[in-house]
């Protein structure tokens, strides 16, 4: 798919270039196919490059969590909810510890260790399934809380946004944990509903009750606030919460006789590697997309669907963000070049800016990790699986919208 896409952007911009070349006269707009090239590919280095230190801080400080047991914790925490959502899932089955180890390095970001985790946790249901070629429900119902799972620590998105020049780049984390949350809880109820789940029992509903109350009651507050003080406070909370992880990390390091700079250092070279290895997907993402911008296909494509959200009377400043929405389900890499360019065409702390990062973090990439994770186990039929993950999706990306609004709908 992701080929495909790739392809389509430079041949449309090329055809579409060439119609404005021919028929009208246009005659610097190869010029600017060409200079776009060049351009693109030297702003994918630099951005990776800046990516360097920041990357490095953050990996470091989440090998500190990792080694003081901040995952365990979480494991421990999700247990008794995991024993319930999934009823067919012996007790102490080892499926069980994998599925909360996964859920809990996705909360921390800890992407390496959520993959390698979400595969394991996928083989051992796979041993509990009746049918080899077929998703049971538990595996459907796993992959739908992976594809849409909460992050407390969005680390990417902050590290790009700073590289881009936003102001404070975590102000769009209580926004972006809100809508994560959201989006979480419709996937939940959904396949719940496919599967006749019974999700109203006293430990599920004290776990997702005392979390909707949480989220619920922020969104209250901070909807009460006029939009500057709101701002101002969202900020101030995002910072006060993440700083505080940071101290957690290294007071539980300190508890449990962890070499907390040593494990820095382990982290940091892990973000050392990740900024240089993303050079070529940048690159080849950001250089597609500039291109297709450049020919005029993109402001046609947005202009069309901004004329019609105008046309019926809506505000249509969230459109800036939709490619960055369409892109999320089927490519990771092609969402984040996505929102890199809206960024750079608009500004960091541009509403579009802003909600392009929610957007951003309210999903997983869909398609790739019922790809990856069914396809270690042989799974060829997935059911409902796909239908209940876009509709997790479609929540996130409506309540990305609607935060974006609430948080930073005063801004241009």
């Amino acid at each position: 798919m992701l080929n495909a896409l790739w392809i389509g952007f430079f041949l449309v911009a090329f055809l579409i270039a060439l119609g404005k070349l021919l028929f009208l006269g246009d005659a610097a707009v190869m010029a600017a196919l060409v200079k776009a090239l060049f351009d693109s590919s030297k702003t994918a280095f630099e951005i990776a490059l800046g990516l360097t230190g920041v990357m490095a801080l953050w990996l470091g400080v989440m090998k500190i969590g990792e080694r003081a047991g901040m995952l365990d914790v979480l494991t421990r925490g999700l247990a008794p909810l995991f024993r319930r959502l999934f009823p067919d899932v012996p007790p102490n089955h080892p499926a069980l510890g994998a599925m909360t180890m996964n859920m809990g390095a996705n909360m921390l970001g800890l992407d390496n260790a959520a993959t390698p985790l979400g595969i394991k946790a996928m083989q051992e249901l796979q041993k509990l399934n009746p049918s080899s070629d077929t998703a049971s429900d538990a595996q459907i119902l796993f992959l739908v809380i992976n594809t849409a799972s909460v992050t407390l620590l969005p680390v990417t998105i902050f590290t790009f946004r700073a590289q881009l020049g936003a102001a404070d780049p975590t102000d769009v984390f209580v926004p972006l944990l809100i809508t994560t949350y959201i989006g979480t809880l419709v996937g939940l109820f959904v396949t719940g509903f496919f599967q006749k789940l019974h999700l109203w029992n006293r430990v599920t509903f004290a776990y997702l009750g005392g979390a909707t109350a949480l989220i619920g009651g922020l969104v209250a507050y901070f909807g009460s606030l006029p939009a500057a003080e709101m701002t101002r406070q969202s900020s101030i909370l995002s910072n006060v919460v993440l700083f505080g992880l940071i101290a957690v990390f290294l007071l539980m390091a300190v508890k449990n006789r962890v070499n907390a700079y040593e494990a820095f250092v382990e982290g940091a070279k892990d973000g050392f590697h990740t900024a240089v290895t993303i050079i070529p997907y940048l690159v080849a993402m950001l250089v597609a997309i500039a291109v297709f911008r450049a020919s005029g296909a993109l402001d046609l494509i947005m202009g069309a669907v901004r004329g019609a959200v105008s046309g019926l009377g809506f505000d249509a400043r969230w459109v800036d963000a939709l490619p960055t929405a369409l892109m999320k389900p089927f490519s990771g890499s092609g969402a984040r070049a996505m929102m890199i360019d809206t960024m750079q065409t608009h500004g960091a702390d541009s509403f579009a800016g802003r909600l392009a990062s929610i957007v951003q973090g309210s999903t997983e990439t869909t398609f790739y990790v019922l790809a990856v994770y069914f396809g270690a186990v042989g799974v060829r039929r997935v059911r409902h699986a796909v239908a209940c993950g876009l509709i997790a999706d479609l929540a996130g990306i409506l309540a990305a919208v609607g935060m974006a609004y609430v948080f930073f709908g005063s801004v241009a």
